[in-house]
């Protein structure tokens, strides 16, 4: 059984969000809150709060344990990109890309094998 958390247009770069993610896949759903509550950084707050939603996701709708859970994938995608412009020397423009980002975390419950 799989439990799907997802956040739209995170006001952050989807590569930021990946360099943490990472660290997810593999990890019991509480160990990993533990670790996103550890790490200094704008995405780990932002991934943490979406585990937080996950996991409440699989214990109200699912009645699934948090400690029976396991993170299977964290898929980061490029959302919309807002173009802006600076002012820079002799009357010229710079862009800028404010990039957004959309997040899909899936947890997976720990399958027990029969001894």
């Amino acid at each position: 059984m799989e439990i799907e958390a997802k956040l739209k247009y995170a006001k952050i770069s989807p590569k930021k969000i990946r360099d943490v993610s990472r660290l997810l896949p593999g990890k019991l759903a509480t160990d990993a809150v533990a670790l996103m509550k550890c790490i200094p950084r704008k995405s780990a707050k932002i991934l943490g709060a979406l585990l937080g939603s996950a996991i409440a996701n699989a214990e109200n709708g699912s009645n699934l344990a948090a400690n029976g859970l396991v993170v299977a994938s964290v898929i980061v995608e490029d959302g919309p990109v807002l173009k802006r412009f600076i002012p820079a020397a002799k009357g010229s423009a710079h862009p800028i890309r404010k990039r957004m980002s959309h997040v899909r975390l899936v947890l997976k419950k720990i399958e027990r094998k029969a001894e």
